[in-house]
C-alpha cells in the first residue's frame, strides 16, 4: 500500500493524473499464440462450423475475427514464417524439412532468423512452447538428434514438451520430446495421465506453464506457443469423445456444406456475391458411406477435444489472475488436408489377438506410421477400417476437407483460398477496451504479422544481427491498430502479400489475388466480389495480370524462390527426396 502511496505521488507531481495514467494502455501482456493443424477455414462454429468449439467461440465473442488472415499452406512453411516473422524462404523453410540444396530450401530454421522467443528474451519475456515443432529435419531419427542444436531450448524457449516431426499416433506420438530429450509418453515420471492422448499432454503442459510462471516469475510477462497436432491425421480420438458426434454427418458431404455456406453467410463471414462452388463428391455413391461417416465423426471429436484444452488454458490464465493482460492469437496452419493416407485398399480387419511380436522401442517411437502398436496390434488401413483407435491411420480425405473448406476451392499445398485462408481470433481484454465484443476485421494480414505485433507490444527491439548473423528485416507490420480499431488498416499504406509452395504461387495486392498452381497460367480473382474464387478474370485483364506476375518475380527472387521442378501426386504428402532432387 505504501508503495502504491509513493507512486501516486509521483504520479500527481509530475501532473499526471491517475486517469492519464489508465488512458496509457495496459502494461506489456503476456502473449499466447494457438496453432492448430490441418484444419479449414469453417470448421469452428465461429467460423460457420457446426462442430461445438464453444471456448474459441468464446474468444471470439469477447475478441476480434480476422476474415481475411493468411498462413503458409502447409506445415512447416507456416511454423517457420509464423517464428520469425519472415516469408518461410527467408527462414530457410521454403519446402519442408528436407535439404534440396539451396538456402531457401534447407529445411532446417535458419540461424539468420530470430524466433519470437529470441525477439522476446532481452525485453525480460520468458517463453514457453507445447506441441509441434517441425521447423527442423524429423527423420530418420539419426538426423532428428544432428539437429538437437536447433530444438525450442536452443531457439529461445525456457520450456518444451512436444514432437519435433510432423505427425504421428495421438496414442503414441513419434518422436516425443521433453526439453532436449526424446521420452516416451508411457515411462516420463513427469507426466502420468490415466489414459494418455497428445491433444490433452499438449494442453496439460500449457496449463502447467501458465500455473508455474504465475508462481515461481510473476513479475516477467511470457510468451506461450501451443502447437496442436489436432486435427492432422491420423485420425484418432477416445470413444467416447466420438459418440458425441454420432450421426451428425449423416446427411453427407453437400448437405454438411451448404448449412455452413448458410450460416457463414448469416453470421456476415460470406456474401451473396460470392459464387457457390461445387462439392467435390456425392455422398450417396461413396464406397462405404459408413466408414466416410466415422472419418468425420472422429475428426470433429479431434477438434472438440482441442477446443476443451483451450478453455482449460483459459482458466488457468483466469485462475492466476493473467486473463485480462493476455493477448491470445488463434489460427491454423493451413487449409484441410484432402490427402489420402491410410484410404487406399481394402480394409483389414483386426484380428482376434495381437499377433506380431514386441518391436524395438525405438523402431516404434521414431516412426510416424509404425507397422503395429506398442503391445502388437498390427496396423489397419484401408476403406472401411472405422478410425479412432490407436491401431487404426487413416485420413479423412478430399471429400471432407472440402466441407471443412467451405466456401473455398483447393486444399493444404495449394494457395487458392483453401489452401491458406484461415480463422484469426485476437483476444486480449485489456487491450481492446472500447471495441465492440466479437467485432470482425476484413484487413488482409498474414502470419509475417505475429512477429511484428509480438515486438511492439512486448517493447522489444527486432535485431538487425544476432549471434554474428546478420537477420533480414522484418517482413511483417504489427497488428496492433487493427486490434483497437479492427474496421480500420494498417499504417503504411497499400502492401502486397506473397505465397510459394510446391510450384503454387499466388500474390494479394488490395481486393486483387493472383494464382496458380503448379505449371498452370495465372488465374486472377476479384476477392472482393469473389471470394470463392469461381470467375477467373485473367483473360479480360491481361495488364493487370502482368504487372502482378512481375511484382510476384521480384519478390520470388529477392526471397530465393526457385523454380520447381517435381511433380508430386496432387495430395499425396510425397517428400521430393523420394522421387528426385532439385540438383
Amino acid at each position: 500500500m505504501a508503495k502504491l502511496r509513493l507512486l501516486l505521488c509521483v504520479l500527481l507531481i509530475g501532473g499526471v493524473s491517475l486517469a492519464a495514467a489508465r488512458a496509457a494502455g495496459p502494461a506489456r501482456p503476456n502473449i499466447v499464440v494457438i496453432l492448430s493443424d490441418d484444419m479449414g477455414y469453417s470448421d469452428l462454429g465461429c467460423y460457420g462450423g457446426e462442430i461445438p468449439t464453444p471456448n474459441l467461440d468464446g474468444l471470439a465473442a469477447g475478441g476480434i475475427r480476422f476474415t481475411q488472415f493468411y498462413n503458409g499452406a502447409r506445415c512447416c512453411p507456416t511454423r517457420a514464417s509464423l517464428l520469425t516473422g519472415l516469408y518461410p524462404h527467408q527462414a530457410g523453410v521454403g519446402h519442408m524439412v528436407e535439404d534440396l540444396g539451396t538456402p531457401a530450401y534447407r529445411g532446417n530454421l535458419g540461424r539468420n532468423a530470430v524466433t519470437i522467443a529470441e525477439a522476446l528474451r532481452p525485453a525480460g519475456y520468458r517463453s514457453y512452447m507445447a506441441g509441434k515443432w517441425h521447423v527442423t529435419p524429423g527423420r530418420p531419427v539419426e538426423r532428428m538428434k544432428e539437429y538437437r542444436d536447433n530444438w525450442p531450448r536452443e531457439r529461445g524457449f525456457n520450456r518444451f514438451y512436444g514432437t519435433i516431426r510432423g505427425s504421428g499416433s495421438f496414442w503414441d506420438p513419434s518422436g516425443l520430446v521433453r526439453e532436449r530429450e526424446f521420452i516416451s509418453p508411457f515411462a516420463d515420471p513427469e507426466y502420468q495421465p490415466k489414459e494418455y492422448y497428445y491433444t490433452d499432454a499438449i494442453t496439460d503442459h500449457a496449463v502447467r506453464y501458465v500455473r508455474d510462471h504465475a508462481r515461481d516469475n510473476r513479475g516477467q510477462p511470457f510468451f506461450l506457443y501451443v502447437a496442436y497436432t489436432a486435427a492432422h491425421w491420423p485420425m484418432h480420438a477416445p470413444e467416447a469423445e466420438i459418440a458425441k458426434h454420432r450421426g451428425r454427418y449423416a446427411a453427407g458431404y453437400d448437405a454438411i456444406r451448404r448449412a455452413r455456406w448458410d450460416k457463414q453467410k448469416r453470421i456476415g463471414l460470406a456474401d451473396d456475391t460470392w459464387q457457390w462452388t461445387p462439392t467435390v463428391a456425392d455422398f450417396a455413391a461413396a464406397v462405404d458411406p459408413a466408414f466416410e461417416e466415422r472419418c468425420m465423426e472422429v475428426y470433429a471429436a479431434m477438434v472438440s477435444i482441442m477446443d476443451r484444452g483451450i478453455g482449460q488454458l483459459v482458466d488457468q490464465l483466469k485462475a492466476t489472475g493473467q486473463y485480462e493482460n493476455t493477448l491470445i492469437l488463434y489460427l491454423q496452419d493451413n487449409g484441410a488436408c484432402a490427402e489420402t493416407n491410410g484410404r487406399r485398399g481394402k480394409a483389414v480387419p483386426r484380428a482376434a489377438a495381437p499377433s506380431l511380436p514386441p518391436m524395438p522401442a525405438e523402431a516404434l517411437q521414431f516412426n510416424n506410421a509404425p507397422p503395429q502398436t506398442r503391445d502388437g496390434w498390427p496396423l489397419r488401413q484401408g476403406i472401411g477400417v472405422m478410425p479412432g483407435a490407436p491401431d487404426t491411420y487413416v485420413a479423412y480425405g478430399e471429400a471432407w476437407a472440402n466441407v471443412s473448406n467451405t466456401p473455398f476451392r483447393e486444399y493444404k499445398h495449394w494457395v487458392h483460398e483453401g489452401g491458406i485462408a484461415t480463422p484469426f481470433i485476437a483476444h486480449w481484454p485489456a487491450g481492446t477496451r472500447g471495441v465492440a465484443a466479437g467485432a470482425r476485421c476484413a484487413e488482409p494480414a498474414h502470419l509475417i504479422d505475429i512477429m511484428a505485433t509480438a515486438v511492439d507490444l512486448a517493447g522489444a527491439t527486432y535485431p538487425g544481427t544476432f549471434n554474428g548473423q546478420a537477420i533480414p528485416p522484418l517482413e511483417g507490420r504489427s497488428l496492433r491498430p487493427l486490434l483497437a480499431a479492427p474496421a480500420g488498416s494498417l499504417p503504411g499504406g497499400p502492401r502486397n502479400l506473397y505465397w510459394e509452395h510446391e510450384g503454387n504461387r499466388a500474390m494479394r495486392d488490395g481486393r486483387w489475388k493472383l494464382v496458380s498452381k503448379h505449371k498452370g497460367a495465372w488465374e486472377l480473382y476479384d476477392i472482393a466480389t469473389d471470394r470463392s474464387e469461381a470467375r477467373d478474370l485473367a483473360a479480360a485483364q491481361p495488364e493487370r495480370v502482368a504487372a502482378m506476375a512481375a511484382a510476384w518475380q521480384r519478390w520470388a527472387d529477392r526471397v530465393g524462390v526457385e523454380p520447381w521442378t517435381f511433380d508430386l501426386a496432387e495430395g499425396s504428402g510425397a517428400s521430393p527426396t523420394q522421387q528426385i532432387r532439385k540438383k
